[in-house]
């Protein structure tokens, strides 16, 4: 009896306890998985007295602080009142004021039609919540363009591009460089890898997908001199003799994180020193002080605590290199609110003030990168992305340990390709704090995402629906699903892409529900289509096949660029990094996908000539393929630079850490110059033909 209350249990809270495969096998999930999982969500399950509180907490859930509704659309609300006609007062975030006749139902009062979206103030007797009014879906390409439009851009990552005297890791300057470029070859937009704060102690934790916090920036990708000005940022480097150090990090075909973070930060540290003595302390008011005390402001707390862990993480890193978690650090240091943390930062006032002072230089370089695109020409921009889940051991969860899944890690369920499913040894929101806190998490890290007048995209968007969990220490394998409030974070992405003019792209590759990629159409979300991916049995999809509500790729960061999968270089890497069981039968397969890829490009009349190219000819191929996906009828067309400049090598590899040198390579050139060449200029134009004037 025990075990089918834990199974009840579990349902009610959200919990899959079955789960069907890739090959439409049903599994049922052990019972020691489900309690591990109930527990993670504050929902005991071990005895009979826990299962009854942990039913009783989630039937009497009080009435959560924010509420969503689609604008014009009668809602009916989960609110209780005796009132026999009740009415409500709705504050609208203007300061405007209405009183509304609502109607009594079963699940509680409905609302009728609002028809202003925004955050506003919904009064019904003692109860005061906020009604979260969001537009019908995302503002999308037509909506920020025109109609039918079709626009077409690039995918860079930040790290990789080249600037001058840049200590070797590239940053916010490339990127405005690139940007220029791209806008003067007439492609509206250039999205970028996430930017999301790591941990600036360790530079030697640099997965982009790994992120300390999704609040703030790394520091590391910041373009200093757009803030405090190019004399300024040479007096800096000059003063910290980084030249010939630089030019030899420079010259770098790979990034050495730590040699470059080391640099870059001792640069950035020269600065701060600099602002404080000449404008925080001796200078008194002026355009720059105001600017930093208003950002100060404007984060508020958060910041604040950002900084805070920063500082801490370095000394107590310091005082015990083993312990680089802070789930490691003696109690007193593990709570942001404890006495001991707050002598520390009475201590340190000045260390604080540094991570402060990183933040708002990297805020604002971030800012001016964009509007610079915009300048230049770009319709769309920067497209920022968000990465699915924050680190254990960085500042988000440090700081707001009750906002996340502390004991669980998310990932992917067994499939073809990773028998033993994925664990990405991160974590995300719990759905109850979601709810609890009126999805203040999920509106803070949106917003901090969304470049103004932009677009993001959201990796692994079906986490909006649900997402696989295992608890901490465990297997992938003994893991499930666990579901999210989907409409409501739809409606609220919807609100934030409105309140800040930005398209809004879904990354929906992998195990995908039924029905999931028509609700993200609905909702305004572009899905991804990639070439690997588009296939109608062993043939690969004519461009005309592929869907419009997509942005149309070549491949991904995580994918064979278009070179390297013709010459088979991928394959060889595979099988070097011991992911390649049997190398002669992938080749024998991948002969078979390259006559079926050439097929295709003949077929959509973007190749020519009935001899196949040979691998070292892949330069031809990328030609075609760029042509073939700017020919698919997908608002937006991605071209990543790698497969702009034919390189062979992806930026990263799934299942490797150490084995290939993921999230290192640099492009060749200087960023501004990345599109002169004749070849990448001609894939570049093939590209831009698809866009309305």
């Amino acid at each position: 009896m025990s075990d089918a209350a834990v199974r009840k249990l579990a349902r009610r809270a959200g919990i899959a306890a079955q789960w069907t495969d890739y090959a439409g096998r049903r599994h049922r999930v052990p019972l020691d998985t489900l309690r591990r999982i109930l527990a993670a969500l504050g929902l005991p399950s071990d005895s009979a007295a826990d299962r009854s509180h942990s039913a009783h907490a989630l039937a009497q859930a009080p009435t959560p602080p924010l509420l969503t509704v689609t604008l014009g659309t009668p809602t009916c609300l989960p609110l209780r009142t005796a009132a026999r006609r009740p009415r409500a007062r709705l504050t609208y975030e203007d300061g405007a004021i209405a009183d509304l006749a609502l109607v009594q139902t079963r699940e509680g009062v409905s609302l009728p039609p609002i028809r202003a979206i925004g955050y506003h103030t919904l009064e019904l007797a003692e109860m005061r919540v906020t009604l979260a009014v969001a537009p019908p879906r995302c503002l999308t390409v037509e909506d920020i363009i025109a109609p039918n439009a079709r626009v077409a851009g690039l995918a860079a990552q930040t790290y990789g591009l080249r600037s001058a005297d840049d200590c070797g890791i590239g940053d916010m300057a490339g990127v405005t460089t690139l940007a220029e470029a791209a806008a003067a070859a007439r492609l509206d937009a250039l999205a970028l890898s996430p930017a999301h704060a790591l941990f600036a102690a360790d530079h030697g934790h640099f997965s982009p997908y790994s992120p300390s916090s999704r609040l703030f920036y790394n520091p590391l990708l910041a373009d200093a001199g757009s803030v405090l000005g190019e004399d300024r940022l040479a007096r800096a480097r000059a003063a910290v003799a980084t030249a010939g150090f630089a030019r030899e990090l420079d010259a770098s075909t790979l990034i050495d994180w730590r040699k470059s973070g080391a640099a870059k930060m001792a640069v950035l540290r020269g600065l701060f020193d600099d602002f404080t003595a000449t404008d925080l302390t001796r200078g008194g008011a002026n355009e720059l002080t105001g600017d930093f005390e208003s950002f100060r402001a404007a984060r508020g707390v958060a910041l604040e605590r950002h900084a805070l862990f920063e500082a801490l993480h370095a000394a107590r890193l310091q005082a015990d290199p083993a312990a680089w978690s802070w789930r490691d650090w003696p109690a007193p240091w593990r709570d942001p609110s404890s006495a001991a943390v707050k002598r520390f930062a009475e201590d340190n006032p000045n260390e604080v003030l540094f991570h402060t002072f990183l933040q708002w230089i990297a805020s604002r370089s971030f800012a001016d990168a964009q509007r610079r695109a915009k300048l230049a020409g770009m319709r769309i921009g920067l497209i920022a992305d968000m990465a699915v889940g924050i680190s254990h051991g960085g500042s988000d969860a440090w700081s707001r340990s009750d906002d996340v899944l502390g004991d669980l890690e998310i990932g992917a369920p067994p499939d073809l390709f990773n028998f033993n499913g994925q664990n990405w040894g991160l974590t995300t929101f719990s759905p109850r704090a979601l709810r609890n806190r009126g999805f203040a998490p999920f509106i803070e890290t949106l917003r901090a995402c969304i470049p103004d007048g932009g677009g993001v995209r959201i990796d692994h968007v079906l986490g909006f629906k649900r997402i696989w969990v295992s608890p901490r220490g465990a297997s992938a394998r003994d893991g499930t699903y666990i579901s999210y409030p989907l409409d409501d974070l739809f409606r609220l992405t919807a609100l934030e892409s409105h309140r800040r003019r930005a398209i809004v792209i879904g990354e929906d590759l992998g195990t995908v529900p039924a029905g999931f990629r028509q609700r993200l159409a609905r909702a305004g979300i572009y899905g991804m289509s990639v070439l690997w991916f588009e296939r109608d049995g062993a043939a690969f999809a004519a461009p005309r096949r592929w869907t419009a509500e997509s942005v149309a790729m070549t491949s991904t960061h995580d994918l064979p660029t278009v070179a390297g999968w013709w010459q088979g270089t991928d394959l060889q890497v595979r099988a070097e990094c011991g992911l390649l069981a049997n190398v002669t039968k992938a080749q024998a397969v991948r002969d078979r996908e390259r006559k079926a890829l050439w097929r295709a490009f003949r077929s959509a009349g973007v190749a020519g000539g009935n001899e196949l190219p040979r691998p070292a000819e892949s330069a031809r191929v990328a030609d075609a393929a760029a042509k073939f996906v700017a020919a698919a009828p997908s608002r937006l067309a991605l071209l990543p630079l790698e497969d702009a400049l034919a390189n062979t090598s992806q930026p990263n590899l799934p299942g490797t850490i150490n084995e290939h040198p993921n999230w290192r390579r640099r492009y060749p050139g200087q960023a501004g110059a990345l599109l002169d060449a004749p070849a990448v200029r001609r894939r570049v134009e093939a590209l831009a033909k698809r866009a309305a004037p």
